[in-house]
C-alpha cells in the first residue's frame, strides 16, 4: 500500500490516511469571529468526498488582544461554540477528522483590529510587522495561558477531535521561542527551555481543561532562517520538551520566515526540520511546505522526513485536488 494511503492512530484520533489540509487564513469569519456561512461552505468544498484525512482549522485568537486579523475565526468566548459545532460537524459527514489551530497574534497584532496595544515576551520590533510591544508581566503571562486552556475547552465542546497549539509564522508563542524577540531575563527567558516554559504551562493548562485523551498538535516554526534565530537544533530541544509534556503531534512549519524558505521552493521545503525533529521524538509529525505533487508527498513519507503530509497551497487552489491524488496512487 502507498505510504500516503496508509492509515494512523494517534491516541483517540484514528485517521485513514496521511493527507493533512494544514491551517490557512481565509478572512471568512463574521466580523465578531464567529462561523459564517462563506466559511461553512469552504470548508464543506474542501472536505467533500473524505480524501483528506485530517483537516486543521485556520488559526483563531483566544482573546481579543491576540487576534491577528478582521474576519479571523475566534474561540475567544462561550458565544462561538455553537457556530464551530456546525463547522465540526460539516467535516465530519464528509469522513474528515478536526482540529481547530488556537492561536494568540502577540506583537504580530494591530491595534486598529484589537483596539488594544500589541504585546510580546519583551519590548522588541516584531521582524515581520515592525511594531513594538508592551512587555508582558509574569501575571499578564499567566493570563494568557488561562486564555489558551479556555480556549482548547471550547473547542473539544465544539466536537472537534484535536487542538493545535500554534507556536509559528512570527506569531505570540514563536515570539518567546525565537532570540530575535525574546530579550527576557527571567525565568521565561534564556536558554531554549526557559523560552518555551510559556510554551510547557500552555500544555499543562490545556491538558487539564480537556483530559488525558484529546489529542493535542502544537505547530512549531522550527527555524527562523536568519541569523540569531531560532535553529533545527533549538527545534529538536523543544520538541523533545513537548513530547515529554505529553503533546501528541509535531507540526512543522518555519518561524519568522512565515510559511516559505526563502530562496527554496523545492517540494516539502520544510523536510530538513521535519527529519531533524523525527530523530528526537516518537510521537507523529507533519510536514508541509510547497507539496503540490502526490510523487513528492509519497516520496517525502518513505524517507521518513515526516508521518503525515500537509497540503495547504494546492488544495486550496483545486479543491479536487485530494481526490485526484488518492486515486492516482490507488
Amino acid at each position: 500500500m502507498p505510504y500516503l494511503l496508509q492509515p494512523l492512530q494517534i491516541g483517540s484520533l484514528a485517521l485513514t490516511n496521511r493527507l493533512v489540509m494544514p491551517p490557512m487564513a481565509t478572512s471568512k469569519a463574521e466580523t465578531n469571529g464567529k462561523v459564517s456561512s462563506a466559511i461553512l461552505k469552504y470548508y464543506n468544498e474542501k472536505t467533500a468526498g473524505g480524501y483528506l484525512s485530517l483537516v486543521i482549522i485556520e488559526h483563531s485568537f483566544v482573546q481579543q488582544a491576540g487576534k491577528a486579523s478582521e474576519n479571523q475565526l475566534s474561540v475567544a468566548d462561550d458565544s462561538v461554540i455553537e457556530g464551530l459545532k456546525e463547522l465540526a460537524a460539516i467535516i465530519h459527514r464528509n469522513g474528515a477528522k478536526a482540529v481547530m489551530q488556537i492561536n494568540h497574534a502577540g506583537s504580530a497584532a494591530d491595534k486598529a483590529v484589537t483596539g488594544v496595544t500589541p504585546v510580546g515576551p519583551s519590548a522588541v520590533k516584531n521582524p515581520r510587522k515592525g511594531g513594538v510591544p508592551h512587555e508582558l508581566s509574569r501575571e499578564e503571562i499567566g493570563e494568557i495561558v488561562v486564555d489558551f486552556a479556555a480556549a482548547a475547552g471550547r473547542v473539544k465542546e465544539a466536537g472537534f477531535d484535536g487542538v493545535e497549539i500554534h507556536s509559528a509564522h512570527g506569531y505570540f508563542l514563536n515570539q518567546f521561542f525565537s532570540p530575535l524577540t525574546n530579550r527576557r531575563t527571567d525565568e521565561y527567558g534564556g536558554d531554549v527551555l526557559g523560552r518555551i516554559r510559556i510554551h510547557l504551562q500552555i500544555i499543562d493548562a490545556v491538558r487539564a481543561a480537556v483530559g488525558q485523551d484529546f489529542p493535542i498538535l502544537l505547530r512549531l516554526g522550527a527555524s527562523d532562517y536568519v541569523d540569531g534565530g531560532t535553529t533545527a537544533a533549538d527545534s529538536q530541544i523543544a520538541a523533545r520538551a513537548f513530547a515529554k509534556a505529553g503533546v501528541n503531534v509535531i507540526d512543522i512549519s518555519g518561524g519568522f520566515s512565515g510559511y516559505i524558505v526563502p530562496g527554496n521552493n523545492e517540494q516539502g521545503y520544510f523536510a530538513p526540520l521535519s527529519a531533524a525533529v523525527k530523530e528526537v521524538v516518537s510521537i507523529p509529525v507533519i510536514l508541509t511546505g510547497g507539496i503540490t505533487e502526490v510523487q513528492a508527498a509519497e516520496q517525502l513519507l518513505a524517507a521518513g522526513k515526516a508521518d503525515l503530509i500537509g497540503v495547504g497551497r494546492a488544495v486550496f487552489q483545486d479543491s479536487l485536488w485530494a481526490q485526484k491524488a488518492v486515486n492516482s496512487i490507488r
